[in-house]
């Protein structure tokens, strides 16, 4: 079994469900993808930093880029961010990321940061989405991580539900590419 087969099937044995699910977006929907199961499961982190880096090294070459760090809207983009970042320090490659999280407000308190972590005002960065339905977690950690002086390279999605999220990403000019789509998952 590869190591995208064996990812694969953690999320389909933990993170995906099917039924009839309201979705934070408001939108109902007969799939529900809770990739923190997956993404706090410890060979499921392992093989999403090793998946995930090799995904984000591809795209920067193809890209012409070399981004400095990682991150995304926190909850859903740490455990994948973390572990995209160690697999570039252990893996000793050409692409080593510094990771960061975006809370989804400013503190109100201490040096009233929004963003937390390794991130450096002139970063390029890849933005980090867990699943993308609307699009709407990765586009709100873009802006503020533009509004922090950061420019993003392009985005990576752990799993793209195929509701139009990725779309509406790379419509606002933001090249997003995904581990797995809900046809890949599914079929």
């Amino acid at each position: 079994m590869t190591k995208r087969d064996e990812l694969k099937q953690i999320l389909l044995d933990l993170s995906v469900k099917t039924g009839d699910f309201t979705l934070t977006s408001g939108k109902k929907s007969d799939l529900y993808v809770d990739c923190r199961t997956t993404t706090i499961h410890a060979r499921g982190a392992i093989l999403i930093g090793e998946l995930g880096y090799e995904l984000a090294c591809e795209t920067a070459q193809k890209l012409g880029l070399t981004p400095d760090s990682v991150g995304g809207m926190t909850l859903g983009a740490d455990p994948i961010t973390l572990a995209i970042a160690m697999e570039s320090s252990r893996s000793g490659g050409d692409l080593t990321l510094r990771p960061f999280v975006v809370r989804k407000e400013p503190k109100e308190y201490g040096m009233g940061r929004q963003i937390e972590g390794n991130f450096r005002e002139g970063d390029q960065v890849i933005v980090i989405e867990d699943t993308a339905t609307t699009g709407g977690s990765a586009l709100k950690a873009i802006k503020a991580i533009e509004a922090s002086g950061g420019k993003v390279a392009f985005c990576i999605v752990l799993v793209d539900r195929q509701e139009g999220g990725v779309d509406n990403i790379d419509a606002a000019g933001y090249p997003t590419v995904a581990l797995f789509t809900r046809k890949q998952l599914l079929g």
